[in-house]
């Protein structure tokens, strides 16, 4: 489980065509020296096993359905992707829970910079939208943010200055894609609601009466 906090933002080493997927090496930031093989860190938000480390580098595995269902994909050398070890049990919660499994990929079609701050909406699929409310939590290339406006197909977030310089939202151009997650508690709440549909009009249904005499 994660944060949302991103911990750094690093470069793309190397991506490694491999058959069923790819390996990404990315640079090691110097405050990961506690990370070993096996660890769970997100890239981009989304959950990874580290399975290499070299002097300077992690090196991860991702397979074709991790590459269909996010932007690692389109990750090439000399890029950036942002970072985030798991929680550790005890340590503050700053952003929300997030579980690292990416719902979608989203398309960022508008963004207002102003005095460094800026205002993004993001486009993604209808689906993910009954998940999102104003005020809520959204998880975006690994960063937690809380939701501005929310429409059928679209919401947007503000980003101030220091989320800008620290992550890699700061240099993402119109149309590109980003990994969302939606928030954990809202998926079980839409699930119940789901349910509760499903049983509802069972329960609601008039009964036979039994005459009395009979």
């Amino acid at each position: 489980m994660f944060t949302g906090l991103v911990e750094d933002k690093v470069k793309v080493q190397e991506i490694i065509q491999q058959p069923g997927g790819i390996r990404l090496v990315i640079a090691q930031p110097a405050a990961f020296k506690d990370v070993t093989v096996g660890d769970s860190l997100a890239i981009n938000g989304c959950c990874l096993t580290v399975v290499e480390l070299q002097e300077s580098s992690l090196a991860f595995q991702a397979g074709q359905e991790t590459l269909s269902r996010t932007n690692l994909g389109k990750c090439y050398p000399g890029g950036f992707v942002n970072i985030e070890r798991s929680m550790l049990l005890g340590m503050r919660l700053g952003g929300h829970i997030v579980s690292g499994h990416i719902d979608a990929v989203g398309r960022l079609v508008s963004r207002d910079d102003a005095d460094g701050w800026c205002r993004m909406i993001f486009e993604v699929p209808q689906n993910l939208t009954r998940q999102m409310a104003s005020k809520g939590s959204i998880t975006v290339d690994g960063v937690s943010l809380t939701l501005v406006d929310v429409s059928p197909v679209t919401f947007s977030v503000a980003l101030i200055p220091h989320t800008l310089h620290a992550t890699t939202l700061g240099d993402l151009p119109i149309g590109g894609q980003v990994n969302i997650e939606t928030d954990l508690l809202a998926k079980y709440v839409e699930q119940q609601l789901v349910m509760m549909e499903k049983i509802l009009p069972i329960a609601t249904m008039p009964t036979a009466q039994t005459k009395v005499g009979e």
